[in-house]
């Protein structure tokens, strides 16, 4: 049997399960599978996170160097965030370039940290126009089973909350400290399935999908961004009810990001 048949079985046999509200896993549809946050997995980094969510496994990790504010932000610092997604993570995945997935991860992942303001660029300005700091949010995909983007923000964010600012190293005050995060985002990715609609994909579920969207929220009850993906439309009481329950999933993940138990 051809691995396109087969994978036509498959998605058949998902869509059936999900129309009895089932999946293959046994979880409901609101349902995510279990969660483990490690903060400061890579000692060298200024900050870390590996996060699991189920099988599928994502490593963040901060470094913070001094270099030139933008032009046209000369009293804010630089954050740049990147995501590689490599083949021994999942076949799906090429050698080369960037491609579109990892461009997708890094920018959703991007725009959430930047529209919740997760860390004060204002606070990253050594000297105005001359020197700031510059933050690269690093991702790196270590096993793709599924939503890596719900993974990619946690590790990220983790990593962040638990970053310090190595300022003595680099000559620019007399210690170091703790990297000042002011919100907390968290992104919930959700697919239709059919009529139904549920969250944590794992990866056959993602591509027998026929829409997803991601909604990120914050602690102080913020939509800070959303992304839609695939060709399957959402309707508005659609997307009112994936806010709902991504309200409610971002309050236990919050808590794991910090370090602590939901």
């Amino acid at each position: 049997m051809s691995d396109e048949v087969s994978a036509e079985i498959l998605t058949t046999h998902i869509l059936d399960l999900a129309a009895e509200g089932k999946r293959l896993d046994g979880r409901g549809p609101n349902e995510y599978r279990p969660i483990t946050v490690e903060p400061g997995f890579v000692t060298t980094a200024d900050g870390s996170a590996l996060v699991r969510i189920g099988n599928t496994a994502v490593l963040s990790g901060i470094k913070l160097e001094p270099g030139k504010p933008f032009a046209d932000t000369p009293n804010a610092g630089v954050l740049t965030t990147n995501a590689e997604l490599i083949p021994l993570s999942n076949a799906i995945f090429e050698p080369g370039p960037p491609q579109p997935g990892a461009i997708e991860v890094s920018r959703v992942v991007d725009r959430a940290i930047r529209a919740a303001e997760t860390i004060d660029l204002a606070r990253l300005c050594v000297t105005p126009g001359e020197k700031s700091w510059v933050c690269y949010v690093d991702i790196h995909c270590l096993d793709h089973t599924g939503n890596l983007i719900d993974a990619a923000l946690m590790a990220a964010v983790s990593a962040l909350c638990h970053a310090t600012v190595p300022a003595k190293r680099f000559e620019v005050a007399e210690a170091d400290y703790p990297l000042a995060v002011n919100h907390i985002p968290i992104e919930c990715t959700f697919v239709r399935l059919g009529d139904a609609i549920v969250v944590d994909p794992t990866f056959d579920e993602e591509r027998a999908a026929q829409g997803r969207i991601t909604v990120a929220t914050d602690e102080v009850g913020r939509v800070v961004a959303m992304q839609k993906g695939l060709v399957g439309a959402f309707s508005p009481d659609d997307v009112k009810d994936v806010v709902r329950r991504a309200f409610r999933h971002g309050e236990r993940h919050r808590v794991l990001v910090k370090g602590g138990t939901p």
